[in-house]
């Protein structure tokens, strides 16, 4: 195992510390918790929004932290749930008395602890809602779920959700808005090589340097589908495929296009895949409004990318993705 680190036990204090040390002008870590948060004198009067999970996946949930989007990510150790301690800690730090919007990630650990946080709060007099993002259509469970696993669409809702907070929506408008984005945000991804733990010391899983493996999660879970490697282009018309029998059809729509790399895949080849995906939707003449590229929910090192597309069922839904954003990693 080769990795630029002081000790295991030591790599969530000190990537929280180096991140807002780093951009101490925009984020602050919260007293006792590796809770990152907004430092900055913009924040207006409105729904706080946080979210949060294991780390390992940088940069969600912490590089999305700022005027526009979160208010407040708290963070896991690797591949870990966060504690419901911590998780109240970041709803204390968001709520500004309009209450406060938890985006979870649909993995057991997520939602029980998030849940049991919100629980605590309400003895606090906070009004805490949820809402939880299964965007991943490859798996319907999984070790870590029951039902879809939450993957990269989780940025989308993040970025609409915290552009909605900022126009003034009230906690239950954004709940609504949330829970409609998520139905129709759908992600498949597909992992070439696999991560290493520190912990552990070793790769999560095994596959053979001529294989891939269709639908695979971003803790290495299973996908669906283990093959030869073949190029770019198949691996979309195999991944695009998926995705437009579970939409029923996407001819002369209007989508969100995000190709997410996985943490050990170059842009080279992310834009060399999203090229293939754009040629696809064009074939099924599908009205692209807003499309993205880069490494934003990642598995550690695993090689691969993931492709989501958002239906967009509503003009604003692609105004508050394009809206301006002050953080770290958008």
């Amino acid at each position: 195992m080769k990795k630029i680190i002081n000790a295991p036990e030591d790599i969530l204090p000190e990537m929280v510390d180096g991140l807002v040390r780093s951009y101490p002008n925009l984020l602050k870590q919260v007293d006792g918790t590796f809770v990152v948060a907004r430092n900055d004198d913009n924040i207006s009067k409105k729904v706080g929004i946080i979210s949060g999970g294991g780390s390992g996946h940088e940069p969600l949930h912490a590089g999305f932290v700022g005027q526009g989007m979160l208010d407040a990510a708290v963070c896991g150790q690797v591949f870990t749930s966060p504690t419901p301690n911590e998780v109240l800690a970041a709803i204390k730090e968001a709520d500004q008395g309009e209450g406060v919007l938890m985006i979870v990630k649909n993995y057991a650990g997520d939602v029980m602890n998030f849940d049991i946080a919100r629980d605590l709060a309400d003895l606090e007099n906070i009004k805490v809602e949820q809402i939880i993002v299964d965007d991943d259509i490859s798996v319907e469970n999984s070790e870590h779920t029951q039902g879809r696993r939450g993957v990269a669409g989780t940025i989308l809702v993040e970025k609409i959700v915290g552009a909605a907070a900022e126009k003034g929506y009230t906690l239950d408008q954004l709940v609504d808005l949330g829970n409609r984005v998520i139905k129709n945000t759908k992600t498949i991804g597909v992992g070439l090589e696999p991560a290493i733990v520190p912990e552990v010391g070793k790769p999560g899983f095994e596959i053979a340097d001529d294989e891939i493996e269709y639908g695979i999660g971003i803790h290495g879970e299973a996908g669906y589908k283990r093959q030869k490697l073949v190029p770019s282009k198949e691996l979309v018309e195999e991944i695009f495929g998926k995705l437009e029998s579970d939409f029923g059809s996407v001819k002369y729509k209007k989508f969100a296009v995000l190709v997410n790399g996985l943490g050990g895949t170059p842009l080279m080849e992310q834009f060399i895949f999203m090229h293939d995906v754009l040629d696809k939707l064009a074939e099924k003449n599908v009205r692209v409004v807003f499309s993205k590229v880069g490494t934003f929910v990642t598995a550690i090192e695993m090689a691969g990318v993931s492709l989501t597309l958002l239906e967009i069922q509503e003009d604003s839904w692609s105004e508050y993705l394009h809206s301006d954003v002050t953080t770290t990693n958008w």
